[in-house]
């Protein structure tokens, strides 16, 4: 494996500056600083099965698990890997966080850790989190302060935002927002590996994914009326799970354990039914299954497709 490793290009989630001297003046050099991003991520599944010694269903329990960060690829035990992840989250990203923006009380942004790593995958604001707080803790953590946290955490790379879409509208909606982890092996160490929900993580997986190949992703809303036990006719707002755009493409992404019962294809499909344009819509499902389009036109793949394939959108 540490052969194969060595082929790798990804690293751990950080940027790299780079300087240049761009302006000179007439008497004397003048040093202005551009600074060009790059950012590098924990590797990606394709990388991290490019490496893994092992069939397709193991690697993928594995990066489920304990993430792609490049180390843990190289431990070969499973309480290696959980100590290195516990370690780096408590002593490198939060450490940073805490000393390089002067944060006084520690336990309260461990807290607000904790609660985003519960709950990726689920809409919330700083103003519900401080709600939780002041209701649960008895605790005055002032929605501005966490909102400036969930910040310092962001830049930390240790977190990403997905704003909300309104797809009909054409419009951002500002009040709830999604939290993603860039590497599921740090939340799940955090969380001390409970709290494995399949749907969630693989729902962070295919979102760093879609950041990875350069995409600019958000949620989507999308309004709907339907008629209720009653008959009458009642406003929705449905779910979807990713917009994603590049340049002028778009694509709408829903991704769901399974779509094996009737019931959950209705579940799944209802938001992207309600969306009245023509942009190509695509449904994620866990397993193997190669692409295929239903009589509606949407394409439904297998996770492990999208993952190995970086041209899956275009099918």
């Amino acid at each position: 494996m540490k052969e194969k490793f060595k082929d790798s290009c990804s690293g751990c989630p950080f940027s790299i500056a780079y300087f240049f001297i761009t302006q000179k003046c007439a008497n004397a050099q003048k040093i202005v600083m551009n600074i060009a991003e790059i950012r590098i991520y924990p590797l990606s599944f394709a990388e991290f099965y490019n490496v893994y010694d092992g069939d397709y269903d193991d690697a993928w329990n594995e990066y489920m698990t304990y993430g792609g960060l490049p180390q843990v690829v190289q431990f070969s035990g499973e309480q290696q890997k959980a100590e290195y992840l516990k370690n780096m989250f408590a002593n490198v990203y939060i450490r940073d966080v805490v000393e390089r923006n002067k944060i006084q009380n520690v336990d309260e942004i461990g807290t607000l850790v904790d609660i985003l790593a519960s709950a990726i995958g689920a809409l919330t604001n700083p103003t519900k989190i401080s709600n939780t707080f002041r209701s649960e803790r008895g605790s005055n953590y002032s929605n501005k302060t966490i909102s400036n946290h969930i910040d310092y955490l962001a830049e930390a790379f240790l977190i990403s935002k997905a704003n909300r879409y309104d797809i009909k509208g054409r419009k951002y909606v500002g009040a709830n927002l999604k939290y993603y982890f860039t590497d599921v092996g740090l939340r799940n160490a955090r969380l001390n590996f409970r709290q494995q929900e399949s749907t969630h993580i693989m729902e962070n997986i295919v979102y760093n994914e879609l950041l990875v190949r350069g995409y600019n992703v958000d949620v989507g809303i999308v309004d709907a009326f339907a008629k209720n036990k009653e008959g009458k006719r009642v406003h929705k707002q449905l779910e979807v799970d990713f917009v994603v755009n590049q340049g002028s493409q778009r694509y709408y992404i829903q991704v769901a354990c399974d779509m094996t019962s009737e019931e959950k294809q209705t579940q799944e499909l209802y938001s992207l039914r309600n969306i009245p344009d023509s942009f190509k819509k695509i449904v994620i499902v866990d397993g193997t299954a190669k692409p295929w389009r239903n009589d509606e036109g949407f394409v439904i793949m297998g996770m492990k497709y999208f993952l190995l394939h970086a041209d899956s959108l275009e099918f």
